[in-house]
């Protein structure tokens, strides 16, 4: 599917509904009075008969069909979703059940110059046991056309869920105000109805020739090129798609390997949604495969070469989560070659994940991880009722959090008495390494400060630990679903951990890489330097140790202007 594509079927499918939802609201002004009901309709005539109205609107129907009829032809496979399935199988019934009544109105009032009121509608349909039934069908199967559509199209829509109660019971009134008020008004016309039928017949029987062999077009005749127009091109869609299928198997498949152990074959051309989907495998998709949301997503290990760049649609999707380069949407990635894959939101996760504050975004970036940790906080709880203790970890953390405020720092966890932060998210590498080295002197300073205040409850004076180290790492939202927050994670992060638990081992306030020493471009010579072992890194990192008194001076150290 292209962006234009998408925008056209989004486009002529509102307008559509626009269309059939003013329809019908016009129908329920029947309980109301007749009078009421054909008056609006008067009003509205006019809106709808102008010629720019009046084009869009047999344009939208004709090309929000022939697009359907696309979409199937384009299909490797007809296994989709239960919802999908509907929405496609409501919409091609729509046609038929459609065709009489379209043409009928529109053939009395072009060709027969008849002005067709709901009196005239009403008596014709109510006259015939069959046009009442057909009526009424086509009543619940457009309109479950337009919900499902809306439906799936709001669902990713933040506020969706919030009016859903108000929403379904509007979407449930509609069509039964819209049936009763036609069922009342044809009850008040009774008597008319048989005497218009009967004046109806007597116009044929007046006619010399019978209208089956008439040249002249008439409603009846424009309904059956209608139907078998539609007959016609849902029959050659189908075919040509069947044709289409066996010219593609020609040319080879493809093998996606799966982490469910399977070995899923796909033909190219086919899309990695389609394949897995044909293999009946559960996989995210909350938009149904059209690239408006990203739920569908897969990391691509070996075989990204044999995948075709990404469409501007797919590049447009990605773009919003700042997604990797082997990340790819599956409904919109068609392999020409092996590929192994790893879905990255899980399949019976896709709307939860998608309604989750950030919880479909997450990429890899270049970040700096500082922890904090608060020492002898649990010397200070065995002398200390806990309510004390609480108010100066309060006081540690509302201080450290100014800190990183000034500082363009993000707060992203804390865990006891230490905290987690994040520098670099939007100011850059370098920059980040400068900031958070600028925040690790604030937050000394504002111990020295806390110090002074407590000074006469304090055994000891408080005293903090800093690890900040930088490199690649997921930054996104996570968590558990009820209180997930922004965060990363990664070995450089692992590191960062690492580095402020040896601030005990080395006796000093401050363990930073010789990584973030050089990009923040502060001269640590004379600083002590280790290399250290930390998990998850084959090689040894070098490491600067900066005690309490050296970090209070630590502002002449930057050989380089700090950037605002």
């Amino acid at each position: 599917m292209t962006l234009l594509e998408r925008r056209l079927r989004l486009g002529t499918g509102l307008f559509l509904a626009v269309y059939v939802f003013q329809h019908l609201l016009n129908h329920s002004l029947g309980l109301v009075s007749y009078d009421l009901m054909e008056g609006v309709r008067d009003l509205l005539s006019v809106v709808w008969r102008n010629p720019i109205i009046n084009a869009a609107l047999y344009f939208s129907l004709i090309t929000h069909f022939v697009l359907a009829l696309w979409s199937l032809f384009r299909r490797t496979t007809l296994k989709m979703p239960r919802w999908e399935f509907a929405q496609v199988t409501l919409g091609l019934l729509t046609i038929p059940l459609l065709s009489a009544h379209a043409t009928g109105n529109w053939g009395s009032r072009v060709l027969m110059d008849v002005e067709v009121t709901y009196y005239f509608t009403i008596v014709s349909i109510f006259d015939n046991g069959w046009y009442v039934t057909r009526q009424l069908l086509l009543v619940v199967v457009a309109w479950l056309h337009v919900c499902v559509g809306l439906h799936f199209w709001l669902r990713m829509k933040p506020w969706y869920k919030k009016y859903l109660p108000v929403i379904y019971v509007i979407a449930v009134l509609i069509p039964i105000l819209s049936v009763l008020a036609t069922a009342r008004i044809s009850l008040e016309l009774s008597d008319d109805i048989r005497l218009y039928s009967d004046s109806t017949e007597e116009v044929y029987e007046d006619e010399d020739i019978e209208e089956d062999e008439s040249d002249e077009l008439t409603p009846q005749k424009l309904s059956n090129i209608v139907l078998i127009t539609f007959y016609v091109l849902l029959a050659l869609s189908l075919i040509a798609r069947w044709g289409w299928f066996w010219a593609r198997k020609r040319k080879g498949v493809f093998n996606v390997y799966h982490p469910s152990g399977k070995k899923l074959v796909g033909l190219k051309g086919q899309t990695l949604l389609e394949t897995i989907r044909h293999h009946d495998l559960p996989h995210a998709s909350v938009c149904g495969g059209r690239a408006r949301c990203t739920t569908c997503r897969v990391r691509v290990g070996r075989g990204l070469d044999g995948c075709p760049a990404p469409n501007a649609l797919e590049q447009q999707a990605l773009a919003r989560i700042k997604a990797a380069p082997n990340v790819r949407l599956a409904c919109q990635t068609r392999p020409m070659d092996d590929v192994h894959i790893t879905p990255l939101v899980s399949a019976g996760e896709g709307l939860k994940a998608l309604r989750r504050p950030g919880a479909v975004q997450g990429s890899e970036q270049q970040v700096v991880a500082m922890f904090v940790d608060l020492r002898g906080s649990t010397q200070m709880g065995e002398k200390r009722l806990p309510y004390d203790v609480l108010f100066i970890l309060n006081r540690f953390f509302s201080e450290m959090t100014e800190v990183l405020q000034q500082t363009h720092g993000h707060y992203a966890q804390f865990a006891g008495d230490g905290l987690m932060a994040l520098y670099g998210l939007s100011r850059g590498l370098q920059q980040g390494c400068r900031d958070a080295l600028t925040g690790a002197i604030q937050m000394q300073a504002r111990i020295e400060h806390l110090n002074e205040y407590f000074k006469d409850e304090l055994d000891h004076p408080l005293r903090i630990g800093i690890g900040v180290h930088c490199g690649e790492a997921i930054v996104g939202t996570m968590g558990p679903p009820s209180s997930p927050n922004y965060s990363a994670i990664g070995d450089n992060v692992n590191a960062a951990a690492r580095l402020e638990s040896l601030s005990k081992n080395f006796d000093c306030t401050l363990v930073v890489s010789a990584v973030v020493a050089e990009q923040a471009g502060y001269d640590f010579t004379d600083i002590p330097s280790h290399s250290v072992t930390v998990r998850g890194k084959s090689q040894m990192l070098d490491v600067y140790a900066v005690d309490q008194s050296t970090l209070q001076d630590m502002d002449w150290r930057c050989k380089v202007d700090q950037v605002v």
